[in-house]
């Protein structure tokens, strides 16, 4: 069940408050934001548009924010149903606020705590049954809109159904991945991710590695962020961690856990002289003017606290782990090279898994919770339990053993009765955890689809080629998936799109563009544009292009609903490609946009011609003065704009009444599936090829008249001015007459020619190979 949440309250304007009242607001729920004083809660409200990486999903957003004095607002919190405290982490003060609240609390209402390793239980003591029966802990991840991971605890007294209710509303109006926790402290991912940073710490005194040296062994190498340790530690501040290291001291009765949380001197150190990260201007490392005036990264060293510009380690396992594919591949790779950084990764390895499976029945009931809670809440690319079986259990658990590690009774026993993992799949695509002393089914989730999955079985692989796979999602919807490098949009895609159309037409009730990439599409294979074009092969690239616009028209001409469900970065030809769908369903971390000027170029797979008819068809009458909707299309495209969310896209223009945002990108293509189901049984009616009514020439002068503006203030060069010029005359509608209606074709006939023209310019192909030597070989 999902509780119905109409209006929530914030108790707490700090970091973490805002964060959390800021993503309550994205989600579109009006939400109070009480402090101690109305204007420490107003300053935390009108921070959120300054804060970068950006809380709220566009700044209209921070509207359904009411800022409060605590005092005064009190007796509103009755006429909430989600009260959140995020006060200071004491449990004196968290216990008194929670008495005032139970003093003007109201039956069904729901009273979370925000706090990252405080027990629930004895915060709630001394209050009300009926009180305690709607109390538990919500622990959101900084920051709330970019952290998954939502560790919901129960106290001893929490309705059940409050539990379920907050957990499905967290996983479907706020996008979280949510894991039930046990009241023990700092809960699941804290309690195992502070541990493994304190392994790291006394490693690498032990060893005498640098910081650099243990951060090139513990990010990506390892499957874990960029940020690796020390990166880490600097963003979440060394005091921060020290206190959520203390957490577990304060409460442990294990001895061994209190050596283990102790906090190590040189830590220690740091915070005594207020080294403490990014804050505070340095931690671990700190950011410094060059000579030349650039800004240079400088690295600590512990034994001298001295601080030296940064060097990036290299070794055998370090770049065989660089050149695997795949989290599992680069952690084996790491592992297998039999240098210093495999034996340091290995020593900070298998201390974090022991310790995972000491701490399963304690922190968490399952492997797979522990798992997701690390994924979720430390961005690992694997659990705990995954990085396990990804090394081999059965060889790293003898590895341990010969080394005198103690291995838990239970892992042992797995093994002895022939086990060699703790997840398995059967030949049907059904996943198994370890539970217990037996198997047990992994439950599946409607709303989750995962097209990996799927493709395991080969029969509900439709199609396939080097670039995309047509993939049967069920109830007779498929769905077509990019895979090529980056996902970009080549001739393999484009083949596939257009065979995708003729076997929907004929076998299936519609189809869903969809992919779980890292991104959905970066644009058009670029390196392939510029090789033609520095070729002067100019036929070539007129096919090209001819056979995207052919591609994106059958897609919009198919008999079938399409709806494309995008996610993360879309840009360029991956926005072209989602144009034509009668639906877009939006991730809610979609970075949209039609970015072709960029490298000298206008968008030509449709985009253009498909902001013109957008914009006509908007018009409230045939009279419409269409100007201002022009002008703002053009300043979107020619400035290269990209939404940074999936929301924001409707403020550029890209989102339409019929598309909406999906806020878990775990639901995406399971709510799309449901789109294409919606329309098909509603008696669905294909687009038909439209006029456009378009300003003209008229209007292009007026395009180009901003411009010369631009470019008289010295704000765009000659060759932006020429981009410009091109843009304005296809939105326009190139020489027609204000107001005249033109076919979809003559817009696309008008793309073609102004890209032909761009791409052959010298500085249009300095542009692109400027863009390729950034390392963004594909993006257009």
């Amino acid at each position: 069940m999902s509780f119905l949440i109409r209006k929530a309250a914030v108790i707490g304007s700090g970091v973490m408050g805002a964060g959390i009242a800021a993503h309550l607001a994205n989600a579109g729920i009006p939400c109070m934001l009480l402090d101690v004083k109305r204007d420490t809660a107003e300053k935390a409200i009108a921070r959120l548009a300054k804060t970068n990486p950006a809380p709220l999903f566009r700044p209209a957003c921070a509207g359904l924010i009411e800022p409060g004095e605590l005092e005064a607002e009190l007796p509103k919190l009755a006429e909430v149903d989600w009260v959140i405290e995020a006060v200071t982490e004491r449990l004196d003060v968290k216990r008194e606020l929670l008495a005032r609240i139970e003093s003007v609390w109201q039956p069904g209402t729901v009273v979370s705590t925000n706090t990252s390793g405080i027990s629930v239980n004895a915060m709630v003591e001394g209050r009300g049954e009926a009180f305690r029966r709607h109390f538990l802990g919500t622990h959101f991840f900084n920051p709330p809109r970019y952290m998954k991971l939502l560790e919901i605890i129960p106290a001893q007294g929490t309705d059940p159904v409050v539990v379920e209710g907050i957990a499905a509303f967290g996983e479907k109006r706020l996008g979280k991945g949510v894991v039930v926790a046990k009241d023990t402290p700092n809960f699941v991912a804290n309690r195992i991710g502070t541990y493994g940073m304190l392994v790291t710490l006394r490693e690498m005194e032990r060893g005498g590695f640098t910081v650099e040296e243990v951060d090139a062994a513990t990010g990506p190498a390892m499957g874990r962020p960029k940020s690796a340790t020390f990166r880490t530690l600097d963003l979440v501040g060394l005091d921060t961690f020290a206190h959520v290291a203390g957490n577990v001291r304060e409460r442990a009765s294990d001895p061994a856990e209190w050596e283990a949380f102790e906090v190590p001197a040189p830590l220690q150190a740091l915070i005594a002289r207020g080294w403490l990260g990014e804050k505070a201007g340095q931690g671990f490392y700190k950011k410094v003017k060059g000579p030349d005036g650039a800004s240079v990264i400088q690295a600590l060293n512990l034994a001298t606290l001295e601080y030296a510009d940064s060097r990036k380690p290299t070794s055998a396992s370090l770049e065989a782990a660089k050149q695997a594919k795949g989290a599992r591949g680069k952690l084996r790779a790491l592992l297998g090279a039999g240098d210093r950084y495999s034996q340091l990764a290995w020593n900070l390895l298998a201390p974090v898994l022991l310790y995972s499976a000491e701490r399963l029945g304690e922190i968490a009931d399952s492997v797979v919770d522990i798992d997701n809670a690390m994924k979720w809440g430390f961005n690992w690319e694997l659990g705990p339990f995954e990085t396990w079986d990804a090394i081999g259990v059965r060889s790293s658990v003898a590895r341990m053993q010969a080394e005198g590690r103690a291995v838990p009774a239970w892992v042992t026993a797995w093994l002895a009765a022939g086990n060699e993992t703790f997840y398995k799949a059967d030949s049907d695509g059904k996943r198994f955890y370890v539970r217990g002393t037996a198997w047990e089914e992994q439950a599946e989730r409607k709303e989750t689809i995962s097209l990996r999955a799927l493709k395991a079985q080969p029969a509900r692989v439709i199609r396939s080629n080097a670039g995309a796979s047509l993939i049967d999602i069920g109830d007779d919807v498929a769905c077509l998936e990019f895979h090529s490098p980056n996902n970009a949009i080549g001739g393999d895609i484009l083949t596939m799109i257009t065979q995708s159309v003729e076997e929907v037409r004929r076998n299936w009730r519609g189809l869903v563009i969809a992919n779980e990439g890292r991104n959905f599409c970066v644009g058009a294979n670029l390196m392939l544009l510029l090789l033609e074009a520095q070729d002067e092969e100019w036929d070539e690239i007129d096919r090209i292009i001819r056979m995207f616009q052919g591609a994106m028209t059958a897609l919009k001409r198919l008999e079938r609903p399409v709806v494309a469900a995008p996610h993360r970065m879309t840009l360029g030809g991956g926005v072209e490609a989602c144009l034509p769908a009668d639906v877009i369903l939006f991730a809610s971390e979609t970075y949209f946009g039609l970015v072709e000027t960029a490298v000298g170029l206008i968008p030509a797979g449709g985009g253009c011609k498909e902001l013109a008819l957008r914009i006509a068809a908007g018009a409230a009458s045939p009279e419409t003065d269409l100007q201002p909707q022009v002008n703002a299309a053009f300043e979107t495209v020619a400035l290269a704009k990209t939404s940074t969310s999936g929301a924001h896209a409707r403020d550029l223009g890209y989102m339409r009444a019929i598309d909406r945002v999906v806020m878990n990108d775990d639901h995406r293509i399971y709510e799309a599936k449901r789109a294409v189901l919606a329309m098909d049984e509603a008696g669905y009616t294909p687009q038909r090829p439209e006029r456009v009514r378009v300003v003209g020439r008229d209007g292009a002068a007026v395009l180009r008249m901003g411009a010369y503006g631009m470019r008289a203030g010295g704000y765009i060069s000659d060759h932006d001015l020429l981009i410009a010029g091109k843009l304005a005359h296809v939105l326009a509608g190139g020489d027609a007459p204000a107001g005249a209606l033109v076919s979809e074709q003559y817009l696309l006939d008008l793309e073609r020619e102004a890209f032909l023209s761009l791409v052959g310019e010298p500085k249009t192909q300095a542009r692109m190979q400027h863009m390729l030597a950034k390392g963004k070989p594909l993006r257009n």
